[in-house]
């Protein structure tokens, strides 16, 4: 009687585990999985090397891959003005992994076997791009095989994300391509220039994001100019931008107003983190910047203003009326 007992209580233990690893098993759903994608042009060779340079960074976590295609480029980048076509090869991939809520966006570009293959884009134009698309809270993974723009990288991201149930705005997506092609552009025409760092020009288009996101879908165009103005000047910019470029700054800012992404209630949050990932990331820059020396005429005075008045009010109340 005892034994039948044992039997029976090892065989419910048994059958419970088998619940529990179930349970367990649903939990991890492919749709949860990060996603490598790969360039469709690229050699069995290329491919491997490029497989093992994206998923390093899961340290032998699962993964799921998807191949991108001409077809992908014209589906996702022609609307904003590009023209590949369907035999267009692809040699950029990128993997995006999603984060926990808050944590923002963070995009690492990888050295393919020592080099960095990536030529034009940088991360923070990425992080910048793929905020304006309708990405929130995800690490995306950069690289090449071959030396490349990487302007087509993030096609592989927007496809992943369609795969993965998040469906993109494609208006946010042609608005995020626009704001990358320009904030590449001018970060080309300022490279050699003192005082101008592309970390600065990102974290001001961050900030007047967040500005953006602060007051909402309805912001106006004049508002947009004098936000841009004023983190133009925030970031040490103002005798570097040129009007053509702050135009062009304000445009883009304006498409990413029409292509209703400040609608998304995440994005002024996404936007401030973004803005604190570049500073983080640029702790140098900003700390050379963000002295008393730099501060322009207004933060100056506007800090005088307030230490005497503290300076006044803290000697008044140590002051003994016996």
């Amino acid at each position: 009687m005892k034994k039948a007992k044992t039997i029976s209580t090892i065989i419910t233990l048994l059958f419970f585990s088998l619940l529990m690893c179930g349970a367990v098993t649903q939990t991890v759903k492919a749709d949860e999985l990060p996603v490598v994608c790969l360039g469709t042009s690229l050699t069995a060779s290329q491919r491997s090397g490029t497989l093992k340079t994206l998923s390093e960074p899961l340290n032998g976590s699962s993964y799921q891959t998807i191949t991108i295609t001409g077809e992908d480029l014209v589906k996702y980048l022609n609307p904003s003005g590009a023209n590949f076509t369907t035999h267009s090869g692809v040699w950029s991939s990128a993997m995006i992994e999603k984060e926990a809520q808050g944590s923002g966006i963070n995009v690492h570009i990888l050295d393919y076997q020592g080099r960095n293959n990536i030529t034009t884009i940088t991360a923070d134009q990425y992080k910048n791009a793929a905020l304006t698309a309708g990405i929130s809270d995800a690490n995306i993974y950069v690289t090449s095989a071959v030396p490349i723009d990487g302007s087509g990288a993030l096609a592989g991201v927007y496809a992943a994300c369609n795969k993965t149930g998040e469906n993109l705005n494609q208006n946010q997506v042609n608005a995020a391509q626009d704001e990358m092609n320009t904030l590449s552009k001018i970060t080309k025409e300022n490279q050699d220039k003192s005082g101008y760092s592309d970390a600065q020009l990102n974290n001001a288009v961050a900030g007047a994001k967040q500005e953006m996101g602060k007051i909402g879908n309805n912001v106006s165009d004049s508002q947009i100019h004098d936000i841009v103005n004023n983190q133009i000047n925030i970031n040490h910019l103002g005798d570097v931008i040129n009007n053509n470029q702050k135009q062009q700054i304000i445009n883009v800012l304006i498409e990413v107003r029409d292509s209703g992404a400040l609608k998304n209630h995440k994005f002024k949050d996404q936007a401030d983190a973004l803005s604190k990932n570049i500073k983080k990331n640029a702790k140098g820059i900003f700390d050379k910047i963000n002295t008393p020396e730099n501060r322009n005429w207004f933060e100056q005075i506007w800090h005088n203003i307030t230490s005497f008045f503290s300076n006044l009010f803290s000697g008044l109340i140590i002051v003994n009326f016996n």
